[in-house]
């Protein structure tokens, strides 16, 4: 979640001179931008995974310290839960056949880990949500020992001046059952700790990264519902990617009354199109005050005038507090520094290929939209696009989507159609070997083709357990022990049977 924050009270001074900052750090940016010094390498894959753990009974184990002490290995970090870790893979050109190589050393990496963190008496999940998470995990006990995660949990309640409500109306599992419900309250960010997701980097040219960022912003909808695996969470079924509305629920800053003044969320899709990243960071440095102002002694301005690369830490650490469903990130190694987008949507799971598959469907597509004679966002309204998003969340691979020149279609008939030869053509622009293009688009066809994804299969998986006579949280724990299984067969969930 970023750099390390000692523990510490703000002041109205520390606030005032973070603005400050900030103010600078953004003002540095725009220099650099005009200059036209950014790195700009070949296209590289990036990513980031958020783990769970759990114990031999499938509940969440609050052993993150344990665990990384055993796996040993500075790929992996703590996350805001007890129960979370991460993996961070190195960026790796995206031409050839990295990605068959990417899935086979980072199924190495996480079978390795997997088998060092069972020594503690936890294993790795890879899902969107654990399901066997309850109110009960969200107490401030259970936040990881870094004091940056209970500093920035007490900065949001502080900011929201109450404690966090959490309502979702789900949809029905089939059969008798009705439609299910959330509505609870809790003292921390914990919640927010449950959605994990897989993060996908691509370093951009600042001359292209407009047309990129609105690309993404245009094919959220249609990730999320191809990928949703995130139906569960505290003993309810909810929507299809319940990651979304939660994450944007367990991080807002807003009482009620700054949203019925239409104050802007801090889990943000954005309110229009761009045509440059520094809208982007003006945007939330304009919008959004600090939740955790912590300033450095560097002038952005007298780095650069020796030649050196700024850190730009305090517009580093505000725009980390801003969570966009596309997030831009400035980073430096070195002398030199880069631009690249983050792309944030897609769910953790439910397999290796899965997750590349997602993965490549994703960069060859947002290639082909950046690149395209007619931009896709110029026959788009902005919010259709975020409509798209919360439909696909809440109804996932069956949901309803708005395409221009189609009108509204399902996921499933938009992909097959019309999205998956441009993927392809993307792939094939970034110089992607054939037959890894063709390996996992060709997983993204059979999961249109089949309607199984993630969501699809844990749905049915529950279902099938009540009708047999489980309760939910027998159905729950013995569809995760059923998952965790066909997670490391590797086999991609199409194929999953019940």
């Amino acid at each position: 979640m970023g750099d390390r924050v000692d523990d510490r009270v703000f002041t109205r001074q520390d606030r005032t001179r973070f603005r400050e900052k900030t103010a600078r750090c953004l003002d540095a940016l725009a220099s650099m931008l005009a200059d036209g010094q950014f790195e700009v390498s070949e296209p590289r894959l990036g990513l980031e995974i958020e783990l769970n753990l759990v114990d031999d009974a499938c509940d969440p184990a609050m052993a993150n310290a344990r665990a990384l002490e055993a796996i040993a290995d500075p790929a992996f970090q703590t996350e805001l839960g007890q129960f979370n870790i991460e993996i961070n893979v190195e960026p790796r050109p995206l031409a050839g056949g990295n990605v068959i190589r990417l899935e086979d050393s980072l199924r190495e990496a996480l079978n390795a880990a997997d088998a060092k963190a069972r020594s503690t008496g936890c294993g790795l999940a890879m899902i969107g949500m654990l399901p066997t998470l309850d109110e009960h995990h969200f107490t401030s006990e259970w936040l990881s020992e870094d004091p940056r995660y209970d500093l920035l949990s007490q900065q949001i309640l502080a900011a929201r001046g109450e404690d966090i409500e959490l309502r979702l109306d789900g949809s029905a599992l089939g059969g008798a059952g009705g439609r299910e419900s959330l509505d609870i309250v809790c003292d921390t960010i914990l919640p927010e700790a449950a959605c994990t997701s897989v993060q996908l980097h691509l370093q951009v040219d600042p001359a292209d990264f407009a047309a990129y960022w609105n690309s993404a912003q245009a094919i959220a909808g249609v990730q999320v519902a191809l990928a949703a695996n995130s139906p569960f969470f505290a003993g309810r079924a909810l929507w299809h990617e319940t990651r979304i509305p939660l994450f944007e629920q367990a991080t807002d800053t807003r009482s009620v009354e700054l949203k019925n003044q239409r104050v802007r969320p801090r889990v943000w899709f954005g309110e229009r199109w761009v045509t440059s990243i520094f809208d982007l960071f003006e945007e939330n440095s304009r919008y959004f005050p600090a939740l955790l102002p912590v300033t450095t002694d560097e002038d952005p301005f007298e780095v650069l005038a020796r030649g050196g690369t700024p850190a730009l830490s305090e517009l580093r650490m505000h725009n980390g507090t801003v969570y966009r469903w596309n997030r831009p990130i400035y980073d430096g190694h070195g002398d030199r520094y880069h631009l690249r987008l983050e792309n944030r949507v897609l769910p953790a799971g439910p397999s290796i290929v899965d997750v590349l598959a997602d993965a490549a469907f994703y960069y060859g597509l947002v290639r082909s939209l950046a690149l395209a004679d007619r931009p896709l966002w110029t026959q788009m309204t902005f919010d259709a696009a975020e409509e798209n998003l919360h439909s696909a969340a809440r109804d996932g691979i069956e949901s309803r989507l708005y395409w221009p020149e189609v009108g509204w279609i399902g996921p499933r008939e938009l992909v097959l159609r019309r999205l998956l030869p441009l993927a392809a053509e993307g792939l094939d622009g970034f110089g992607v070997d054939p037959v890894a293009r063709d390996r996992y688009l060709g997983v993204i066809e059979q999961r249109c083709l089949t309607g199984r994804n993630g969501a699809v299969w844990q749905r049915e998986a529950v279902a099938a357990r009540e009708r047999a006579g489980a309760t939910r949280s027998e159905a729950l724990h013995g569809m995760l022990a059923d998952y965790l299984e066909r997670m490391h067969t590797g086999d991609p969930v199409h194929t999953w049977t019940l």
